[in-house]
């Protein structure tokens, strides 16, 4: 690395994030399988495109078909596919850009490093705090059921651990309120916190 040097460059993040007439950030979703990261992520993104806002969606199993397809789910390399998502977002993040990320990203110290990697403010941790009970009755993938079959090793919640945030900046049941309501609560907070300030969104 010693002959590696960063190579600065005159457009920045501010500029970028001002041209798009918004607050550049990561929303890291966070959550069981089932409590309804990607759907509440997805319900987001539509809201925010429609109404303007530049946005991406990152998400666990599409982002596991490419970038990460050579990672397993054992703890290092859960940790492993953490780090590189969180390196992406930033990028996105110096674009100017909102960025989505919906991932179940059990380990707290793992969320913690992608906070460190970015300024105070850019990263915005969303719990979906669901029961495992009522994840596990969801199952829409079936993954719950082959996990209790013991079919799926490292399985969150079942043979391995989920590490709730303790403070996050948001946080949902979608047990207890609909898809549109949970979506309608993040752009609420993205406005009331500066996100969406500056335009007209």
């Amino acid at each position: 690395m010693s002959n590696i040097v960063w190579h600065p460059h005159n457009i920045t993040k501010a500029k970028r994030g001002a041209m798009n007439q918004q607050r550049p950030a990561i929303i890291w979703f966070t959550g069981l399988s089932g409590s309804g990261k990607s759907t509440v992520a997805g319900a987001l993104e539509e809201a925010l495109f429609a109404a303007g806002v530049r946005c991406y969606l990152l998400d666990g199993d599409n982002v596991r078909h490419g970038l990460n397809k050579d990672l397993g789910f054992n703890e290092a390399d859960r940790i492993e596919n953490i780090r590189r998502i969180g390196e992406v977002a930033k990028l996105m993040v110096d674009a100017g850009l909102i960025v989505l990320t919906a991932f179940i990203s059990p380990f707290r110290a793992d969320r913690d490093m992608v906070r460190a990697m970015l300024e105070p403010g850019e990263f915005i941790e969303l719990h979906l705090d669901v029961p495992l009970a009522v994840c596990e009755q969801r199952d829409p993938k079936g993954l719950y059921k082959k996990a209790r079959a013991g079919e799926i090793p490292h399985f969150t919640g079942i043979d391995s651990p989920y590490e709730a945030p303790l403070t996050p900046e948001i946080r949902i049941n979608t047990a207890a309120q609909p898809i549109e309501a949970s979506a309608a609560q993040v752009v609420s907070f993205l406005r009331e916190h500066g996100y969406l300030a500056s335009c007209g969104h």
